[in-house]
Parts: structure tokens; sequence; C-alpha cells
């Protein structure tokens, strides 16, 4: 039930487009036949990788033409609805946990790189 309710909360905030997605979603889990929305399952997910992968490149292709055009971290995540620090990982290029992250190299400092410019 909590996750119903996050997923309710992320969609009040989410965009017209948003929205028609994730009630495509509620419309797989809602067919009542289990081969049939099993076999639908099966379609999506077949496809879902390779499309995230292209919605991901194409947010990350207007952070770094942002990035270019000197706009904070801060700008870019208030314009896009995520943290700086994902703003940040956007950047490098890091679509993963924490965990499959590089580690930082000693005297190596985080920084906004122009996050005080506001």
């Amino acid at each position: 039930m909590a996750d119903r309710n996050r997923m309710a909360e992320e969609q009040a905030g989410g965009g017209e487009v948003a929205q028609r997605v994730f009630d495509a979603l509620e419309a797989l889990k809602a067919i009542e036949d289990e081969a049939a929305r099993a076999r639908e399952i099966s379609i999506f997910l077949r496809q879902y990788g390779p499309k995230v992968k292209e919605l991901s490149d194409l947010r990350r292709e207007f952070v770094l033409d942002q990035r270019a055009r000197k706009v904070s971290f801060r700008k870019i995540a208030a314009e896009i609805d995520v943290s700086p620090s994902t703003v940040q990982d956007i950047e490098r290029g890091y679509s993963g946990s924490g965990k499959t992250r590089p580690r930082k190299e000693k005297g190596e400092e985080a920084g906004d790189g122009g996050s005080a410019a506001g």
C-alpha cells in the first residue's frame, strides 16, 4: 500500500505525458487473464530497457547542454525536478546505484562547479 501511495504522490507532480505512461502501466496490472497479463508484461519488459536508455540519453543531453552554458546544478535540478546530486550524476554519466560509482581519489573535492552563482 505504501508503494501505491508513493506512486500516487509522484504521479500527482508529474506531467501529462508521464501520467499517461503511469496509466498504461496500471492498465497492464489490471489485465484479468493471468496469461494475457504475463504476455503483455513480457512484451513491455523486452522493450523497456532500450527505451529507458533513450530517455536517459535525452535527459543527459539537456543537462550537458545546460552545463556547457554554465547553468548551475541547482538551477538545472529545479528545472527538471531532481536533486543537484542527481544532476551531477547525470553529467558524469552515472546511472546505477552509488555502489557502482568509482571512488574519489584522495584530495579530490566534491563541488558544484557553479551552484553558488545560483
